[in-house]
């Protein structure tokens, strides 16, 4: 089975979190790329109005995957906009997915994420890993949006999110087979 990891950072937690999961799987890593920089304007501004912004590389390059893994944030308790072009894409085609993220997390569960994953694709992933950065800092005080923002994941924290990652993305895969 041909499979991808596709990834889109802004802070670069998920970036090195897609590059450790290719690393271990040993697949490609296709990182996504915006030709302006982001902002939290733009960002609310995408979300709010569902924009897809233009990214690089364009994708009808999933074309050669049996297996799509995503990677990349939750803004505003939905998918990052840069990764919408891809997942518009999966709405035409039956490829199988998952989607992994590493975002905040100050605000709670990301409750609607499945749901405005099948929306957007049409159905399910194979597996859907919400993780997040306020559970890898104390709990005492409560980590707020300032905390999980400012925050970049160590060597530690990649090492043991990514072996949890790659075991439940192994189970998803024997399981769809």
């Amino acid at each position: 089975m041909k499979t991808a990891v596709i990834s889109y950072s802004l802070t670069g937690n998920n970036e090195a979190l897609a590059n450790s999961i290719a690393e271990e799987l040993a697949v490609e890593h296709i990182r996504i790329t915006e030709p302006k920089p982001r902002t939290m304007g733009s960002i609310v501004l995408d979300t709010i109005f569902n924009r897809t912004p233009q990214v690089q590389p364009m994708s009808s390059r999933l074309e050669n995957y049996d297996l799509i893994l995503f990677c990349g944030p939750v803004w505003l308790g939905q998918v990052a906009t840069p990764l919408r072009a891809y997942l518009k894409y999966l709405k035409t085609d039956l490829r199988r997915y998952a989607f992994i993220s590493i975002s905040g997390g100050a605000d709670g569960a990301n409750t609607k994420l499945a749901g405005e994953l099948k929306k957007r694709v049409g159905r399910e992933p194979i597996a859907l890993i919400d993780l997040h950065i306020a559970d890898l800092l104390p709990p005492d005080p409560k980590p707020v949006r300032k905390d999980t923002s400012a925050y970049r994941i160590s060597d530690g924290d990649i090492e043991k999110l990514t072996g949890t990652i790659v075991k439940t993305v192994r189970e998803a895969i024997s399981n769809w087979q």
